[in-house]
């Protein structure tokens, strides 16, 4: 009987092993988005995190879906702030947990709004709560006091994913926790046999964890629409005309005759200057590589860090919306990834501006 439980043991482990290793095939992304939240990509083989998405995975997709809906007007003006103030855009989806994008959410503890503010946080980060007005339901107010609340707990915790689970249960409750622990490791803080913090902030960063997965794989595949390409472990990226594929290369710390023979039609390794953009293959796993090294660095250069969104009218051309918000076709183009100039009625843009211009805007459109 003894040897039948430690098989039956050892079966389980192997299973959930196996469980493991296929989340972390079938969500690329997770390499990206642990970055980002400071969380060892080791997390992915974590046992309790695999039952979560193996138990949460569909309604997590359903959430996903719905929330995305309902913030797509609001999701440029965020991601913008996010950027411009040194947070990543990924949390974006802590918003998403928090609210699901829903400007007017309250919550059974009367929190508020995108980020679910309480009454006395909101007054720390100067944010109006009266009878005749919440700036908590304000998109722009109430994103850049979350941004500087976020940004204080990163300081006093130095980790990403620490100052998520301060946001949701405090300051006081992650430092009790950390002290008990006596270590900051994830998968300890949140073990729910040594029950360090409370059920909700266990479950908490593991629901941003799930989701950000899922939106950031989703991104992938609408960046990369070749199917065939996708399953042989391959995918299309952007990169600017002039580029050596030697500094791609380097970049991606790939070796120079791999990344040659995915784009044998390239002449002598070096794109031309004839088109702005052109596609290149690379595996699959150096994607979020990619992402990371080569186009945050060509935002940086070309995209202005503060978005907008715009839905086309009818007769409206790129360079007529670029004239209406001070900015150039261009960066029209290369923030939307668009293919030519072609437009359609009520086809949505992200437009970049400056900082001015999304201020009056920002003014304009939560009056």
């Amino acid at each position: 009987m003894t040897n039948y439980f430690k098989l039956v043991f050892i079966f389980i482990g192997l299973t959930s092993i196996l469980f493991a290793f296929n989340i972390s095939k079938k969500y690329p992304s997770y390499i990206y988005v642990f970055n980002e939240f400071d969380v060892d990509k080791s997390y992915i083989y974590d046992a309790d995190f695999s039952d979560f998405v193996i138990k949460y995975e569909k309604n997590m997709k359903v959430f996903y879906r719905q929330s995305l809906h309902r913030g797509a007007q609001i999701l440029p003006t965020m991601k913008g702030l996010l950027i411009g103030k040194g947070v990543s855009d990924l949390f974006i989806y802590l918003s998403m947990i928090e609210s699901g994008f829903s400007t007017t959410a309250v919550s059974s503890k009367k929190a508020v709004g995108l980020w679910q503010f309480m009454p006395a946080t909101a007054k720390d980060y100067n944010l109006v709560v009266c009878d005749s007005y919440d700036e908590r339901c304000d998109t722009s107010s109430a994103t850049s006091a979350a941004i500087r609340y976020l940004n204080k707990l990163h300081k006093q915790f130095g980790k990403w994913y620490l100052a998520a689970m301060a946001y949701n249960c405090g300051e006081g409750c992650v430092e009790r926790a950390i002290k008990k622990a006596g270590t900051n490791d994830l998968s300890i803080l949140i073990d729910a046999r040594l029950k360090l913090l409370p059920q909700e902030t266990r479950m908490y960063i593991k629901k941003i964890l799930l989701v950000a997965m899922i939106g950031e794989n989703s991104i992938l595949a609408k960046n990369n629409t070749d199917t065939k390409n996708m399953n042989s472990g391959l995918v299309l990226v952007d990169v600017l005309g002039g580029t050596d594929l030697r500094d791609v290369a380097k970049t991606l710390k790939l070796e120079y005759k791999t990344l040659q023979k995915l784009n044998r039609k390239i002449k002598n390794g070096v794109l031309s200057k004839e088109k702005q953009k052109y596609k290149i293959m690379i595996p699959i796993e150096k994607v979020f590589a990619f992402y990371l090294r080569y186009e945050l660095k060509e935002e940086k250069i070309i995209i202005q860090p503060n978005l907008i969104s715009h839905y086309v009218t009818l007769g409206e051309t790129l360079k007529i919306i670029a004239k209406k918000y001070h900015t150039s076709s261009e960066e029209i183009v290369n923030a939307n990834s668009l293919e030519d100039s072609y437009l359609e009625v009520g086809q949505f843009l992200v437009v970049p501006v400056n900082q001015k211009i999304f201020e009056q805007t920002i003014v304009g459109t939560s009056k």
